[in-house]
């Protein structure tokens, strides 16, 4: 299985691709969660988007980096998704792998901070995550705020 990787900005991508990146998120963050909350937001207007999509060009994997000073002070992977044909063929860990290497071209030396929900902690921390609060809810599902500093 390989992604094929799409950076871009808000205003770079077209409006069939954000409509694609909106049904991904909609799909598994509202209906497949059943968690209603408002999916956009401001944050998605200055931040730097990922896609993924497999050989047959369908967007499989998309995450958010949200500048510091957005959601946190400092850098901010957001909007983890992937869809739900992709999973447990290592698409979420190539999608973060992707998005901490952007991290690190971008903000070398910054850490990234991220609220990852509890169910995957073990996920990000085996990526080099260190857990830095006590659980707490957001909109109904256990989080944690995770931390990574990328190596010197």
């Amino acid at each position: 299985m390989s992604l094929h990787w799409q950076w871009a900005t808000l205003d770079a991508l077209s409006a069939r691709e954000w409509h694609e990146v909106g049904m991904l998120r909609q799909a598994v963050f509202i209906v497949e969660q059943r968690c209603a909350f408002p999916d956009l937001d401001e944050l998605d207007l200055n931040s730097l988007h990922l896609l993924g999509r497999n050989d047959a060009g369908e967007l499989w994997a998309y995450l958010r980096l949200v500048p510091p000073g957005g959601k946190y002070d400092t850098p901010s992977i957001g909007r983890v998704v992937t869809a739900s044909a992709a999973r447990g063929s290592g698409a979420g860990r190539a999608l973060m792998l992707e998005g901490m290497a952007e991290h690190q071209r971008r903000y070398p030396g910054q850490p990234n901070t991220i609220g990852g929900q509890a169910y995957l902690n073990a996920f990000y921390e085996s990526l080099g995550f260190e857990t830095i609060s006590e659980v707490y809810l957001e909109d109904d599902i256990e989080h944690y705020h995770m931390r990574w500093t990328p190596p010197a």
